[in-house]
């Protein structure tokens, strides 16, 4: 008896404690995040139109047609009906045309790389102003950010002013990672060698938790990040406070903080280096390597070369047997004696 009471007791403790939690994905504190979380509900709410029926009806057809109900009609020669196939079929088609428009819409409305058009439902972006970009680099196992209008970077500190566009450039060292900040917006991959992009808004002050989404390793359960939404005066605050740091990120100091390393506290550095991240994205961040864009550049004027030559080529070809058909035609017949 003791026993089960115990067990009920911590049932109603784990409710209770429970009842405090914040679904950051279903409450969240940017626009684009809540467009996301509405684009959820909607999805959930029509496919529900769906479930609920069939789970009720199959509860309830076990239980009308149950062996001892001898009140239930039997009809064994029963075979077809035209309003319940219409109801079958017609339900769900419709319902999964309003989802595809549904997602068709979305997808385009909340494409990561499309500007913002508004801070939220209520106000409009204008076309003037300019978002924050902020690079981001996913390392073993941290996350380096670089402010290139500021001229500063940190490891595992993000900051961004409330109600201020930001356009996040994300990139890997050497494992596909997942930048996420579930208060902010969804998901997106950062690859090694390649440049993903993010445009969001934080549009409440606080501070939130941002981590990889994309399993990378030993390290990976630490990588984790406070996101801070500030008004824009603290932004400012804090973006003259890292460039008091002494330290600078340049190339040698960028090797040396890539080596793999968990549970990296928050760093600043005052200065960067204006090519770091160019560096980062195509891998030639050691001088003596060769750049993605110089392999990329250099195959495709291989490319060219080959098809002028095959082109020239086939010209030569064309003119000869053009030749060769103009002398067949022009030889003149020798007289017969």
């Amino acid at each position: 008896m003791i026993h089960k009471l115990a067990q009920r007791g911590l049932f109603v403790a784990a409710l209770i404690a429970l009842a405090g939690c914040n679904t950051v994905v279903m409450n969240p504190s940017g626009d684009i995040a809540q467009q996301q979380s509405h684009l959820i509900m909607v999805s959930t709410a029509l496919m529900l139109l769906i479930i609920v029926p069939v789970i009720f009806l199959t509860l309830w057809f076990a239980w009308r047609y149950r062996k001892n109900n001898t009140a239930a009609k039997y009809e064994p020669d029963w075979d077809h009906s035209t309003r319940l196939e219409l109801v079958i079929w017609g339900a769900p088609l419709l319902i999964i045309i309003a989802l595809g428009l549904l997602t068709w819409i979305s997808t385009h409305l909340l494409d990561p790389y499309r500007p913002l058009t508004r801070l939220d439902a209520s106000r409009p972006i204008s076309a003037a102003v300019k978002p924050l970009e902020v690079e981001v680099v996913a390392l073993d196992w941290k996350w380096l950010f670089i402010y290139p209008e500021q001229g500063v970077a940190t490891i595992n500190e993000l900051y961004a002013p409330v109600d201020v566009p930001v356009r996040f450039k994300i990139t890997a060292t050497e494992v596909m990672n997942s930048f996420y900040i579930p208060a902010l917006a969804g998901q997106i991959y950062a690859m090694p060698g390649m440049e993903t992009q993010l445009n969001a808004v934080i549009n409440k002050a606080g501070v939130y938790e941002g981590f990889s989404a994309n399993y990378s390793g030993a390290g990976f359960s630490h990588m984790r990040f406070k996101f801070y939404g500030t008004s824009q005066a603290d932004f400012d605050k804090w973006v003259d406070s890292t460039r008091a740091s002494t330290e600078t990120l340049d190339r040698a100091t960028y090797t040396e903080v890539a080596k793999p390393s968990e549970r990296e506290p928050v760093r600043r550095f005052g200065k960067v280096d204006a090519d770091l991240y160019e560096a980062i994205v195509n891998r030639c961040v050691d001088r003596n390597a060769t750049c993605i864009r110089e392999m990329v550049a250099e195959d495709e004027a291989r490319a060219t070369r080959a098809a002028t030559s095959v082109s020239l080529a086939a010209e030569r070809s064309a003119r000869r047997i053009a030749q060769a058909s103009i002398d067949e035609v022009c030889i003149t017949p020798t007289k017969k004696n």
